[in-house]
């Protein structure tokens, strides 16, 4: 029985692959103090991870956590994953849905802390209070996809279960492997999934059996119906269920803010052919939702490709979203939506990153083009954009690390574009590959200066668009920045889905931790945020952040955007804005 409010017993699982070991800490004031998720995820970093340590040593832990409204409310679906990030060497933090954060609820653990390196390939098996390390030889090697379906007939058994897993890229190291989540979510940005690898650890299955207890049942009800009802009767999540993210790109593209061949252009041609409208009418084959989210904003396609000849066929279920068809798609010229499903299969099946795969063959098709990289250095490959075959086969060399040149582009495209030429258009920020907007200068700031690098850190391109519409200052625009900067250091506490942030207002969120036995005031929560995001910033400097050394490559400022063409300068007199307005010289 787990208990929720001021009785609760907040317990943080350790566990020691090393020693292959595991204990319980009780950390009451831990939670009170820094409410959940990312909150105290970012404390455990600090306490575990030893300063200037190798993001790839057994030192470098992995932190999991929680918040206190995780599968209590109504889209509140996120598990946070904090690591030291071996894409850029300082802060990693990456966030994913699915069954995962239902399991750790229900299992009783509202972190996991894990750290050492096992001796051998394994997976940690946790149901409820049993901790088991597992030999993984067998699945090492394989798919992220096959080692799923491999774990839930082992790890069979009753009770919300979540298996989350690397591919062939998390165990050869790649610097942006992804952690797959319950098949369709994932740890997507900064590595988590080399991070894995360095630890032979292959997989981790949760699942929990217990029950939850509220203070106040009644009180719970009333705040629940509400915010169900705002989530799945009102226009806030409405588009996420339909088109999806992907309805953004015609949206941007009518709008010159397109990411196109590794940002060369704002505007497809071929945007409709792999727009969510036409993946929607003739290739969505269903809507999927994440454990205690009603809106099945998760949009998985069929892929159908034949095998042989005489029309014998396989059929693949795709996932698919906005930035995918960005990375994998417009940013690669890829025009048809076989060919885009395809990439996207690919970096699945290997447990790449998209965002950061595509990004980086991006600049390599460019980088070929000008002839700082030669066939020599691909194998054979001559990398053209809108090349389906060849992007596969790319993508398998880079995942296997295949050659010198494959190592390279393993550790990113700033770290690629130092050994070879290229800096003017090797899209990264914060040593972070970009993601897919070209709306301002907003949208660069606020991955510039984000704690992890997104576009998701504070939604710098909405800025852009509201200033397209009516003119803002710098001023505002970093001002705006920096509130949501702040308020989504507490709303990532709790960690609930980005999408349903309309909904969970200041207020709904006093309201649902009220009905949970916490109490918080509005003043709090500002304060909590503004504590959050300094700790975070914390973290990030002890391991060598410095803004003043941030790099704006110059393609940025020679392609339009919504609000024409951008000056550096005005770029520059914006960071300056931002460091005053925090305080920082």
């Amino acid at each position: 029985m787990i208990l929720v409010g001021d009785d609760m017993l907040r317990r943080v699982l350790f566990i020691d692959l090393s020693k292959e070991e595991s204990w319980v800490e009780e950390r009451d004031r831990l939670f009170e103090t820094w409410l959940g998720g990312t909150g105290v995820a970012t404390q455990l970093l600090l306490e575990e991870c030893p300063s200037g340590a190798d993001p790839l040593s057994p030192q470098a832990p992995i932190v999991l956590a929680i918040g206190p409204l995780n599968s209590l409310f109504p889209a509140i679906t996120k598990t946070v994953a904090q690591f030291k990030s071996p894409l850029t060497g300082e802060l990693g933090e990456s966030y994913a849905g699915g069954r995962l954060a239902m399991a750790m609820r229900f299992a009783g653990h509202e972190a996991i802390v894990i750290k050492g390196r096992a001796q051998r390939p394994c997976y940690i098996s946790i149901a409820d209070e049993s901790v088991r390390i597992r030999d993984a030889s067998s699945i090492w090697g394989i798919s992220a996809v096959r080692a799923g379906v491999i774990l839930r007939d082992v790890e069979a058994g009753v009770g919300r279960r979540s298996i989350i897993r690397i591919g062939p890229a998390g165990e050869r190291q790649v610097r942006y492997a992804s952690v797959t989540v319950d098949t369709y979510r994932h740890f997507g940005r900064l590595g988590l999934g080399a991070v894995f690898g360095s630890k032979n650890l292959k997989a981790l299955v949760v699942s929990g059996t217990e029950d939850v207890v509220l203070p106040e049942p009644r009180r719970y009800r009333e705040v629940y119906n509400r915010l169900y009802r705002q989530v799945v009767r009102t226009d806030a999540m409405e588009k996420y269920h339909d088109i999806g993210t992907p309805i953004n790109i015609n949206v941007l593209n009518q709008q010159q803010a397109l990411p196109t061949r590794n940002f060369q252009s704002t505007t497809f041609d071929q945007a409709d052919s792999i727009s969510g409208e036409t993946l929607a009418d003739h290739y969505l084959f269903r809507r999927v939702s994440c454990a205690h989210c009603p809106i099945g904003c998760i949009h998985i396609a069929m892929l159908k490709t034949a095998f042989t000849p005489h029309h014998e066929f396989e059929v693949q279920k795709v996932g698919y979203d906005f930035e995918l068809i960005y990375s994998l798609g417009t940013n690669l010229g890829i025009s048809t939506p076989e060919g885009l499903l395809q990439l996207i299969e690919t970096c699945e099946r290997l447990g790449l990153d998209a965002i950061s795969a595509g990004v980086a063959l991006a600049w390599a098709t460019e980088a070929q083009e000008k002839g700082l990289i030669s066939e020599k250095d691909t194998l054979g490959i001559a990398l053209r954009w809108d090349d389906v075959p060849g992007y596969v086969k790319a993508l398998e060399n880079l995942a296997a690390t295949a050659s010198d040149f494959y190592a390279d582009l393993a550790r990113g495209v700033e770290h690629a574009q130092g050994r070879y030429g290229g800096a003017d258009f090797a899209m990264a920020l914060g040593k972070n590959e970009v993601a897919g907007y070209h709306t301002g200068p907003a949208s660069i700031l606020g991955q510039t200066v984000g704690v992890r690098h997104s576009h998701l850190d504070n939604a710098g391109y909405s800025i852009d668009q509201k200033a397209a519409k009516k003119r803002m200052d710098p001023a505002d625009m970093v001002a705006q920045i920096i509130r949501e900067d702040d308020s989504r250091g507490v709303y990532n506490s709790l960690v609930g889905c980005l999408f349903a942030r309309g909904v969970y207002s200041d207020s709904n969120i006093i309201d649902a931790l009220a009905a949970v036995g916490i109490s918080k005031t509005s003043e709090e929560l500002a304060s909590l945020g503004r504590s959050i995001f300094q700790e975070k910033y914390r973290f990030k400097v002890r391991e060598g952040f410095d803004l003043s050394g941030v790099r704006f490559p110059a393609r940025f400022f020679e392609t339009v955007t919504p609000l024409g063409k951008l000056d550096r300068s005005a770029l520059e007199e914006m960071l300056a804005i931002y460091r005053k307005a925090r305080g920082w010289s």
